[in-house]
């Protein structure tokens, strides 16, 4: 009996040890609503974790706001869009590591009938002086997020200072900033992912793309060792080299939303 008693207790605490490392078998990922809303994470999460048995719990948020998380030793590994945010949150020590993942490209989207004509707009530049000259309604994610940095140092290229009833800064992310933009038949500019998996569109269509300053990049960046000891670098490093694998890259670029590639690797 007691031979018995041991052995069902030796193969509990077996038991609770493996649950206990499957538990941990996760990393904590803040990443951007694009990713997210795009669909992309859900096609991609799968094929890592059936190949490394590691889970990835995303925090979709603005850029900003995943340079916080991160900051803070609140996420295990970066995957955002804002290049020179990123190297500076290297330089600054809090990542021991950034690299290129994949990019894709913004865009302009607006009321069919285009009051601003920003449709024949020569430049991304011409196109937002056009929108600011017209006074049209223009919607701004307003949150930090490196959609909205980048629509900002667009805006200064353009040599306008975005003011008056016509700009409204809505503190949101993507899918909220377009849905509201499609209630007010007001200009918005999106990631090309999030646009393409937007289903409530109404009066909005793609009106202004193509310049190469609307190019955007996604890195992937692990975080300092030495700032934050406790984070699960070993698996993050996991998730990172994944990423840059042919098996990773693979998977990105299959990715398809009604039968067009969103994201194109290109990690060196």
């Amino acid at each position: 009996m007691k031979k018995t008693l041991t052995l069902a207790l030796s193969v509990l605490a077996s038991m609770s040890q493996a649950l206990n490392a499957y538990a941990n078998d996760y990393i904590t990922l803040a990443s951007t609503t694009s990713t997210e809303n795009s669909g992309l994470f859900d096609a991609i999460l799968p094929k890592f974790e059936e190949a490394t048995g590691v889970q990835v719990r995303v925090v979709a948020v603005g850029t900003g706001q995943a340079f916080e998380i991160a900051r803070r030793g609140d996420a295990d590994s970066l995957l955002v869009h804002d290049t020179t945010g990123e190297q500076r949150f290297v330089e600054n020590g809090y990542a021991s590591q950034r690299a290129d993942v994949m990019y894709n490209d913004f865009v302009l989207i607006g009321p069919a009938n285009d009051p601003a004509n920003i449709s024949e707009a020569k430049s991304a530049a011409e196109a937002f002086l056009a929108i600011a000259n017209a006074e049209a309604p223009f919607t701004s994610r307003g949150d930090d997020s490196g959609t909205n940095r980048a629509e900002l140092r667009f805006w200064e290229n353009a040599g306008v200072e975005p003011d008056g009833d016509w700009y409204r800064e809505l503190g949101s992310g993507m899918g909220p900033t377009l849905n509201t933009a499609a209630a007010m038949n007001a200009y918005v500019m999106s990631d090309r992912a999030t646009w393409v998996a937007f289903g409530n569109r109404q009066n909005l269509t793609l009106l202004f793309e193509g310049d190469d300053v609307l190019f955007n990049q996604y890195g992937s960046l692990l975080l300092s060792e030495e700032k934050h000891p406790h984070l699960k670098h070993d698996l993050a490093r996991r998730w990172h080299n994944w990423l840059m694998s042919g098996v990773g890259q693979q998977a990105i670029a299959e990715f398809r939303v009604n039968g067009q590639q969103l994201f194109f690797p290109n990690a060196k």
